[in-house]
């Protein structure tokens, strides 16, 4: 081997530092003709295998490290500055021992030495030295460091402490030149120590980019890393340009003098031979009884879950399907993993932590569904084990479970109680720069105008994959902003030049890792706000062998439990909510009406539109749902809803596959039928269809072509003409872009029906738990609380002698705010005020409260008397707030002589009583808007009543509320009223304001954008806070939802008058001097349809007829209602049914 190899080499993984990502570094190495290359990331090893597998791919040799940080006072010294007790220290492995060592190092620097870095010290390097080459680092090495400081005797102390513990043949002195004087003087000595000490030199480069002309989109990322903007002073960048990737020609200009040290880079390439094996698992031992396998134990549990789920009615289909089940679950190796979860499951369900239904392809498995794993029946609802596990493509099996959100932790603990916390681990996840994200940090970074960043940011689509390539293809106002502005040009290129980068790191939000030895034998670790979590991604650590689980907490399953817990309380009743049965009445009637707020998976604007016209009457229609309503499959949505109600014929492929695509009248939803249709037609294993299925989704044109031959060679034998073979094959891989998984969306399907059936047979319970479990958001809870009036549920505010922590069910039709729900008030306080209520009554004056309750303090009896936790025993809450003082005097009186053991709680009281009364200011109650903003304030929402409730009258001259104008689509004309509860100004690139608004009704909040000519206009109205009236035009965009473009703003009062004014016109007439009429035309007499218009119609009463025009049965129908004709309505009603089918003559 000649040439040169780099050995300090920074990736993107030496985060918001190295700008070299890690596929670009690897392929300007291989360009070079530069046999090897090193990672040597700042303290960690995250991108460790990725630079492996990339450097294998292209043909260089990799070879893995790690710039340590070191601390000479010793890893456990934790004081000062950090620069003064860290140092840097590169280390290299050379085999399988050095790895294992170089991971035990890293892992223990963040375990025990971590000091705003992850730091190790000599002790550490003693013990776990074996297998690595040590180089002595950069400027930042304790050497050089001790080398400027001109301390001789320690430099030499400290070389010999490195030549004892690496030995001088891996122990090299490293040179690097870019153009630093400090490096040519720390050089110069070291040079000499070479020949002082008999040690090797070594000439590295620290990259940290890979050309010259990175350096500035480097400069940039240091700027986000540190929070500065490009043009501060004073702030961390590197001194020059010459961190790049040198050629070996660049390096020996600069180390002409001491070419050896370009040559020992070759040297120690060649001693570094790590391999990582890929093939191998390393899953951990599950205890199995005395005289069993693993296997006959599974099958054993298997045999007993079956006869629980089927009884004495188990098919020979069923033991059929175990059996090969089990046989494949056998021949992979994979009987302990189903072992490991069913343990793990079946202990959440022995402890009452609520389990999911399951998830993904796993709800395919018998085995799985025999063991509890799953809850919903494979043969019932066809779904395929070859989907979750197939026989002809080895992979790793993958359950991934949903527990309790409240619970979830429970479940790990006794995880690693089982198999050891030192082989139990959570796993690391990077927040990387996708595209808006890049382009919004640099635009930071640059200093640049926020309106024009957003705006640019605003302009790449937000969909998965989406890069600022791809943007610039498709936008183009996007691409033309490019040619035409150099500063957007420049921001677009700098976010292109880091987009992707890891940005931060993170603990994943389920993923668990068991392994069957130290986890340490196998990847470094760190620790986290979470414990200690892998510094591997979840797929690096699959590739690795060892066994990842993702454990979820959900919090749907949180609110299922709260809410049986609640029915058990109020009405006696015990719910089995794993047993109910699919066919409820009451559930399909909710979810056709599309009252789905709050139900999982259902509760869009869109979504429930959908459920309206779809009217879903079985549990095959909602698993359908799930799987259509997406983008892609969602153009089939209309054809589906007709078929289903018999209005368009249903046709089908080939009638073979008729019983395949009945249930989804003859339309492609999920993978499952794709491998049926594979299977009925071409004569495919089950297995053979899943690599069909893969290969469609993949795009792989070679695969693909070689699968089409088979599939219509296949299909010919079984009687099929060629030619209609290929139109189903390409049929097949039309649908295949959008197919669903049906194992997964019947899993979903469970969870949607559990709610739904919760929400339809018991509202009152169902909503305090969802309510309960939005106690955290107060914009959901306005939102759930619009719904409870929806369906006559009352949501009381707090009580101080009737709420509990949570949401409580006090009547039949009331539910009672939560305490939690009130800012400030924490859970220690409201446990004190609710025991002693329980153990000593109700609280009958504030003196009694304030004399029982001693924990509550100033701002704990404000925010309880704002929120009118009090009225009920004084409902002048301007007269306590102006007693406050008095309150917390008396208060603390009463604690301090209970304290001091003078006297009972009841002798206190009683003397009190006695000798003084407790005088409270004389403050006349506050007016109705003040008591609401109090309210707000507390609860972040309006409770009692809300500010535009004295111009409800307005809601019926076409004004929406903003939840119906989620509905709206993109572009839609819309008016809504409200009261601004946030608003942030800008300034704009011309230096001219703009505004992002809140505003919120008595249903929930929308943002109004106010740009620069409608500010201006209307900057008073803006400032003020008056309810007010916006019209404007509708932004949507399926991942923000619906915004307003402001147009025109009304005072409220104004506008009132304005549209009682219009009302007492006369109303219009047409030509002939007649009252002009409306007339609708509708395809059916469809009950829902009438519904919606009428809606419509009822909030605009006047004197003008309406006419329905039926055109099925080809006739006129006149409607009850008489409406004024207003272009608010006219708006809506055209949405709705379309323009051409609304005229007025």
């Amino acid at each position: 081997m000649s040439s040169f190899v780099h050995l300090h080499v920074h990736t993107e993984y030496s985060l918001l530092d190295g700008a070299a990502k890690i596929k670009d570094v690897v392929t300007r190495a291989k360009e070079l003709n530069m046999p090897a290359m090193a990672i040597t990331d700042h303290g960690v090893m995250y991108g460790i295998i990725d630079f492996y597998k990339e450097c294998k791919k292209q043909g260089v040799k990799p070879i893995i490290g790690c710039e340590v940080y070191t601390s000479p006072q010793g890893r456990e010294y934790k004081k000062g500055k950090p620069s003064e007790s860290t140092h840097h220290l590169v280390l290299l492995a050379k085999n399988q021992i050095g790895y294992k060592n170089l991971m035990n190092l890293v892992t223990i620097g963040f375990t025990e030495g971590f000091y705003y870095k992850p730091r190790i010290d000599m002790e550490l390097l003693q013990k776990y030295s074996k297998g690595l080459v040590c180089l002595t680092g950069c400027l930042a090495g304790e050497l050089p460091q001790m080398i400027l400081q001109k301390r001789w005797d320690e430099v030499d102390e400290l070389c010999e402490k490195y030549i004892q513990i690496f030995g001088k043949e891996d122990l090299y002195l490293e040179l690097q030149d870019h153009s630093l004087l400090e490096q040519r003087e720390v050089n110069s000595y070291l040079i000499e120590l070479s020949q002082k000490f008999d040690l090797k030199l070594v000439a590295t480069n620290d990259i940290h980019y890979i050309d010259r002309n990175d350096h500035y989109p480097h400069d940039v990322l240091l700027c986000i890393q540190t929070a500065n903007k490009i043009d501060e002073q004073d702030r961390m960048s590197f001194p020059n340009n010459e961190f790049y990737l040198k050629s070996r020609e660049e390096m020996e200009e600069k180390f002409r003098h001491i070419p050896e040290a370009l040559d020992n880079t070759v040297e120690i390439a060649e001693k570094c031979n790590l391999e990582f094996d890929f093939d191998s698992m390393h899953m951990p031992n599950y205890p199995i009884p005395p005289g069993k396998t693993t296997h006959q134990h599974l099958t054993d549990l298997c045999q007993q879950g079956l006869k629980k789920r089927y009884g004495n009615n188990i098919t020979v289909e069923a033991q059929q399907r175990l059996k090969y089940e089990l046989d494949v679950i056998n021949s992979m190796g994979y009987s302990g993993y189903f072992l490991i979860t069913w343990d793990f499951i079946n202990y959440a369900k022995e402890n009452s932590i609520l389990v999911g239904p399951g998830r993904g392809s796993a709800a395919g498995s018998l085995v799985a569904y025999s063991l509890g794993i799953t809850n919903i029946d494979p043969l019932r609802y066809d779904l395929l084990f070859e989907r979750f596990l197939n026989p002809e493509r080895v992979t790793m099996p993958d359950i991934d479970i949903d527990f309790c959100y409240e619970r979830r932790e429970e479940v790990i603990d006794y995880v690693v109680e089982k198999y050891g916390e030192e082989r139990v681990a959570q796993i690391i996840t990077f927040g990387t720069m996708a595209a808006r994200a890049a382009v919004r940090d640099v635009g930071r970074a640059l200093g640049m105008p926020y309106g024009v960043v957003d705006k640019i940011a605003k302009l790449i689509p937000f969909e998965l994959n989406m890069t600022i390539e791809k943007a610039l293809k498709i936008e183009t106002k996007l691409a033309e902003l490019y040619k035409q502005d150099e500063e957007i040009k420049q921001l677009i290129d700098i976010s292109k030049s880091l987009e992707g980068m890891p940005r931060h790191s993170s603990t994943h939000a389920a993923g668990v890792v068991i392994s069957k030895e130290p986890l340490t034998e196998y990847v470094p670790l760190q620790t986290s706000d979470h414990g200690v979590v892998t510094q591997f991604p979840m797929n690096t650590l699959e590739e690795l062998g060892l066994l990842k689980m993702d454990f979820l907490g959900l919090r749907t399953l949180t609110i299922i439990n709260e809410a049986v817990k609640i029915i058990k309380k109020t009405k006696r009743i015990e719910i089995n909510i794993e047993e109910l049965n699919f066919d409820d009445k009451n559930t399909y009637e909710l979810i056709s009406q599309g009252k789905t707020l709050g139900i999982f998976q259902l509760e869009s604007s869109g979504m429930r539109n959908v459920l309206r016209e779809l009217k879903p009457s079985k549990f095959e229609d909602i698993i359908a749902v799930l799987a259509l309503y997406r983008p892609g499959p969602m153009e089939q949505i209309p054809k589906f809803i007709k078929s289903k109600h018999k209005e368009i014929p249903v046709t089908y492929p080939h009638k073979k596959v008729e019983s395949i695509l009945e249930e989804t009248y003859g339309i492609m939803v999920y993978q499952e039928q794709i491998m049926r249709v594979a299977s009925e037609l071409a004569g495919f294993t089950l297995g053979e269809s899943d690599i069909l299925r893969r290969a469609m989704g993949k795009k792989k044109r070679d695969v693909l072509a070689e699968q089409e031959i088979k599939f219509i060679d296949g299909c010919v034998k079984n009687g099929l003409e060629q030619q209609k073979a290929k139109e189903i094959f390409d049929l097949i891989v039309k649908f295949a872009d959008y197919g669903f998984n049906k194992a997964h969306a019947a899993a979903y399907a469970v969870l949607a029906f559990q709610t739904s059936y919760l929400k339809a047979n018991y509202p009152t319970e169902f909503l305090a738990a969802m309510l309960t479990g939005a106690i955290a958001s107060s914009e959901k809870v306005a939102l759930y609380i619009h719904d409870c009036k929806e369906l006559n549920v009352s949501v009381l505010p707090p009580d101080i002698n009737e709420s509990l922590k949570n949401f409580t069910v006090v009547d039949e039709k009331k539910i009672r705010f939560g305490m939690l729900a009130i800012k400030n008030v924490g859970e220690g306080v409201i446990d004190n005020i609710i025991s002693e209520r329980e153990d000593n009554g109700v609280y009958t004056s504030m003196e009694d409260f304030c004399s029982r309750v001693s924990s509550c303090n100033r701002r704990v009896l404000e925010s309880l008397i704002k929120a009118g936790a009090f009225d009920s025993i004084n409902n002048n809450r301007a007269q306590l707030l102006g007693s406050i003082d008095v309150l917390v005097t008396f208060s603390q009186m009463i604690k301090s002589q209970k304290e001091s053991g003078q006297m009972s709680m009841f002798e206190l009281m009683d003397d009190f009583n006695k000798n003084e009364s407790l005088s409270l200011e004389k403050v006349p109650p506050f007016s109705e808007k003040d008591k609401l903003q109090l309210e707000k304030e507390t609860l972040g929402l309006y409770i009692s009543g809300h500010p535009l409730d004295e111009y409800k009258s307005i809601y019926k001259t076409g004004v929406k509320n903003s939840i119906d104008v989620q509905s709206y689509k993109d572009n839609s004309q819309v008016t809504v009223a409200g009261v601004i509860s946030a608003s942030k100004k800008i300034m704009t690139k011309n230096n001219k304001p703009m505004a992002f608004v809140s505003l919120e009704d008595a249903f929930s909040e929308i943002e109004v954008i106010v740009f620069t000519d409608s500010y201006e206009k209307h900057q008073s109205q803006l400032e003020s806070d008056q309810p007010l009236v916006v019209e404007g035009r509708v932004s949507f965009k399926e991942e923000e939802g619906a915004k307003l473009l402001c147009q025109k703003i009304w005072d409220i009062e104004e506008y009132s008058k304005a549209i009682a004014g219009k009302r007492n016109n006369n109303p219009k007439k047409n030509e002939n001097n007649e009252l002009e009429k409306l007339y609708l035309r509708l395809p059916k007499m469809d009950k829902n349809t009438i519904e919606m218009i009428n809606r419509l119609l009822d909030v605009s009463p006047g004197e003008h007829s309406v006419i329905y025009y039926i055109e099925s049965d080809k006739k006129a129908i006149k409607s009850k209602y008489k409406v004024s004709i207003e272009q608010n309505i006219l708006n809506g009603l055209r949405e709705f049914l379309g323009k051409k089918n609304v005229k007025v003559k």
